[in-house]
């Protein structure tokens, strides 16, 4: 297929309903943080508890990509996916009637060990259902869920969190999980193709095969490495803005808002780009501009919001366009029989790669 040709009806479905499936994923996720003070003195939990709850899901997703690695190849990626964004369904419901800290702590266990998994999941379908030459446009609308989340999806739960309580986001995302589920069993086709050349063998086996390859354990040290460089940066952004650059805290929506509209604009622009010049080419192009924009932007002292804002958008554009371009690679290196299990572990280890900055306050 030419990186110009339009996508099928089908086609766009699919890379609609994985992208929408994707913003519930990440807005589960990222959602949690920004309703810490509400959570904490609702539940009369401390800081320490309230860190354990965030930290939960993503030790508990990094767990379950390495579990479900080995079972990953040896069932129809559409019922696999149904299974595991059910579980994630039930898990956000839980914690959308949580009472205590324990309670919570549980439901967010819970749900990551589903909700870790859809990610890898969504990868293998993409990698079978569309060529190397149009991945790069299919990550890019995909990778717009991360922004989408950013500029909609926060805001929204933050205003349902001030008005119905902290529950109400969660129960705002267990009603878009249903709606999306339902779509996947009445459109979306079986995608089996793989069971075909599978071969029969125990998934601790196959586990033990697909973590043996040399290849394969070079793509899971980039991912590291990628995931640490970005969890390194992003999570204390709103801190450093406020200390570092003197941006007032009531600034900081305009900063994040723009700065992901930007990125929206920008994420199937880049993936179209990526298929047009090589993906390889935008990765190397896009990690040159985020390393000046983060040297640029970790040295700086206090600066006018509109500075701010443009040396965000910027830095975001190299690091989106070396997420887009990553991504597709990644497609590229496993086997069609070792998909299932190579995107798995992949998942798992970008989960525990990116919290591992976290483990240490220094």
């Amino acid at each position: 297929m030419d990186s110009s040709q339009k996508f099928s009806k089908y086609e766009t479905f699919v890379i609609a309903i994985l992208a929408i499936l994707q913003f519930t994923i990440i807005l589960d996720f990222m959602v949690l943080s920004p309703l810490g003070a509400i959570l904490m003195p609702t539940m009369h939990i401390s800081p320490a508890q309230f860190g354990w709850v965030v930290s939960a899901y993503a030790f508990s997703a990094g767990a379950s990509g390495l579990l479900a690695a080995g079972f990953a190849d040896k069932f129809d990626r559409k019922k696999l996916l149904l299974f595991f964004y059910t579980g994630f369904t039930i898990g956000t419901f839980l914690c959308s009637i949580a009472t205590d800290f324990h309670f919570l702590l549980f439901a967010r266990i819970f749900t990551g060990l589903f909700g870790g998994v859809i990610g890898s999941i969504c990868a293998a379908i993409i990698t079978d259902l569309f060529a190397l030459e149009v991945r790069g446009r299919v990550m890019g609308f995909v990778q717009m869920a991360f922004a989408t989340s950013q500029v909609l999806g926060i805001p929204i739960g933050l205003y349902l969190a001030n008005h119905f309580g902290w529950h109400s986001p969660f129960t705002m995302i267990v009603g878009f999980c249903i709606i999306i589920g339902i779509l996947i069993v009445v459109y979306l086709k079986p995608i089996d193709a793989h069971l075909k050349s599978t071969e029969k063998q125990n998934a601790f086996v196959h586990l033990q095969k697909t973590l043996s390859k040399p290849n394969y354990l070079l793509a899971f040290a980039t991912t590291t490495l990628l995931a640490m460089g970005g969890y390194m940066l992003m999570p204390f952004g709103s801190a450093y803005s406020v200390h570092n650059l003197q941006i007032p805290f009531a600034d900081l929506p305009t900063v994040y808002v723009i700065t992901g509209i930007s990125s929206m604009i920008a994420g199937p622009l880049i993936g179209k780009y990526s298929d047009r010049i090589g993906k390889y080419r935008l990765f190397f192009a896009g990690s040159v501009l985020a390393m000046i924009m983060t040297g640029i932007y970790g040295n700086l002292g206090p600066t006018p919001l509109t500075t701010v804002i443009i040396i965000n958008v910027i830095m975001f554009v190299g690091i989106t366009s070396r997420i887009i371009s990553s991504s597709a690679l990644m497609t590229a290196i496993p086997t069609l029989q070792d998909r299932g299990a190579f995107m798995s572990i992949n998942s798992s280890v970008q989960q525990m790669a990116g919290g591992s900055p976290q483990s240490s306050p220094e």
